[in-house]
């Protein structure tokens, strides 16, 4: 098992800045891989960045590559996910989630948020 506490969410002000972090426990092997996605009401949960535990290579979609940042703190178990230049489409709820499939897996269910383990999510809104 894994378990994930999301923390960091909150109000930003439009081009401004945040960090999410994501507190990770309950294993002795950590997941191959952890995942950071976003929901909002109606809409499919997107996925956002990933970061292999083993080796710390990232992944990222074309459709968020240049604003967001995962990185990850192993001696913490904590995973971030740093947000520039914040925009007002950028409001949701955002999750952390982990996996223990092989790299190419991981990547696909990025895509497709099929990870095995999933946080309760930290709010983030936006202000103009």
């Amino acid at each position: 098992q894994v378990q994930l506490v999301e923390s960091g969410g909150g109000s930003v002000q439009a081009g401004g800045s945040l960090r999410l972090s994501c507190a990770a426990s309950g294993y002795t092997y950590p997941p191959n891989c952890v995942g950071w996605f976003r929901q909002t009401p109606g809409k499919e949960r997107e996925g956002l960045a990933l970061i292999f535990t083993y080796g710390g290579n990232t992944y990222y979609p074309d459709s968020v590559k240049g604003r967001f940042t995962i990185s990850q703190d192993n001696a913490r178990n904590r995973f971030y996910l740093q947000m520039n230049n914040v925009e007002p489409e950028d409001a949701a709820m955002y999750y952390c989630a982990a996996d223990r499939s092989p790299e190419r897996l991981c990547q696909a269910r990025l895509l497709t948020a099929e990870y095995l383990y999933w946080g309760q999510g930290t709010q983030v809104t936006v202000s103009s």
